[in-house]
């Protein structure tokens, strides 16, 4: 039998996934755990001394959107997003076997931080995913500071 076994627990962040993730940490267990909501994974293994690594991948040249392989284009039912839907999925389909992220680069640069000793909460990958997350960021900035002054005057007076 194996003196340190690993599991790998998919949904993670619900249901008896949970129970499943804690248990095997509770029994010194190593736990590769997986879920559609990262922080709800970082919640359930917060505390039990592992480290967490969510992965923000951009585009990268893999099967993603390769017709019939990964890549199943939705009935278009809502007309109100027609046209809209029918824009993404044409540019989806002009990117394919153009993304420029390298999947063997990205495997190599997750052995590197995994192997770091400073496993970042959050990592962005690609050049995409990180121009998207900035302008995102300064999305949200400009709403802050378009109501800087009203947000902090919310609170309870003293």
């Amino acid at each position: 039998m194996n003196a340190n076994p690993v599991w790998f627990i998919t949904g993670a962040g619900r249901g008896m996934g949970i129970d499943i993730t804690r248990a095997a940490l509770a029994a010194g267990h190593r736990v590769v755990a997986t879920g559609r909501d990262a922080d709800r994974v970082l919640a359930v293994v917060d505390g039990s001394g592992i480290s967490t690594m969510s992965v923000e991948p951009g585009f990268f040249r893999t099967e993603l959107l390769v017709e019939g392989a990964s890549t199943i284009w939705p009935e278009l039912q809502v007309e109100d997003y027609a046209e809209r839907t029918a824009a993404t999925i044409e540019a989806w389909k002009s990117m394919n076997g153009q993304q420029g992220g390298d999947p063997a680069k990205l495997a190599q640069a997750l052995v590197t931080l995994s192997d770091s000793g400073q496993l970042p909460l959050r990592f962005i990958a690609g050049a995409d995913a990180m121009g998207g997350v900035e302008q995102n960021l300064a999305t949200i900035q400009g709403q802050i500071d378009a109501n800087r002054d009203l947000s902090p005057s919310l609170s309870y007076d003293a």
